[in-house]
């Protein structure tokens, strides 16, 4: 019967997390759909001020000469932002952000690059790896607002106005829809022609309509592109956290209903077993009890 006792107990405790996994995949669900809302509410902002900006730089072609549009050739290194969770039990999540992070940062090994990381998990992999960090961010969970992002946006701006940086890139994890998320590196500065003219981009497509008005600005464009192209940018970063945290809670949603699946499918083995463990201890005492008639005969 010990046997029997060993496999009531492992399906008590598989019980137990199986209770727990079907918890945490709830709580996915729910603060997905959170996340999910969102970042979809900042979409339209996001199309309206790119075809803003796309209109005033062809107002303003040829006069356009900002410095978060000119490359910094001379600049003694680049900056690479690297955004990952802070919690686990999101599956290949992580993995594959900082497989996207390495890959960027090994691409070109003689220039230096600053290493920024967003998230627990993110700065203890790179301190595993014994990867230098030069700044770790832990201030930003998975519910991401513009107020903690806008002040990164402006020292990385900064940064590159000042020649400091040659190049900032984002490594994280784009949100495609709920079954398809890629992990992603894009460069934030400097500012390249087809995200702030020529409507090269989705959100610049989609609000490429009324592309063919004339508009009469007030101030000229150059004026105005100074204040749209810091703005374009601390957006453009928002829009990156508000997808990893998306990207996020599919993927711990996921990862749950995969384990409370397994330890359901478990469950059941080991009901199994239990049935044949006890079928056998009572066949086995009930050839005692023969046994022992017999011989009193």
């Amino acid at each position: 019967m010990a046997k029997a006792r060993q496999i009531v107990k492992r399906r008590k405790a598989v019980t137990n997390t199986r209770k727990i996994t079907k918890t945490m995949q709830l709580i996915a669900t729910a603060r997905y759909q959170q996340a999910y809302l969102q970042a979809t509410a900042t979409k339209p902002y996001t199309q309206k001020i790119t075809q803003l900006v796309e209109e005033l730089s062809g107002a303003a072609e040829g006069l356009v000469h900002h410095p978060l549009m000119q490359e910094n050739p001379d600049a003694p290194k680049d900056l690479l932002l690297v955004i990952t969770s802070s919690r686990g039990f999101c599956g290949g999540y992580n993995a594959n952000v900082l497989s996207k992070a390495l890959g960027q940062l090994q691409e070109n090994p003689s220039r230096h690059c600053e290493l920024h990381v967003v998230g627990k998990k993110g700065i203890a992999y790179f301190r595993f790896i014994r990867r230098a960090i030069d700044r770790a961010i832990t201030t930003i969970d998975d519910r991401p607002r513009f107020a903690q992002v806008e002040p990164i946006a402006g020292e990385l701006m900064r940064r590159y106005e000042a020649k400091e940086l040659g190049a900032v890139r984002v490594a994280y994890m784009r949100f495609i829809s709920t079954g398809r998320q890629a992990p992603e590196v894009i460069r934030l500065l400097p500012l390249s022609r087809d995200v702030v003219s020529g409507g090269k981009s989705a959100d610049s497509a989609a609000a490429g309509s009324s592309a063919g008005v004339q508009y009469d600005f007030s101030p000229p464009p150059q004026e105005l592109l100074k204040v749209l192209l810091p703005q374009t940018v601390k957006v453009r970063l928002f829009q990156c956290f508000t997808d990893a945290a998306v990207s996020e809670h599919v993927a711990r949603m996921v990862a749950m209903k995969a384990a409370t699946d397994a330890a359901g499918d478990m469950i059941k083995s080991l009901t199994r077993q239990f049935n044949r463990a006890r079928q056998s201890q009572i066949t086995m005492e009930l050839l005692d009890i023969v046994g022992c008639a017999e011989a009193l005969k």
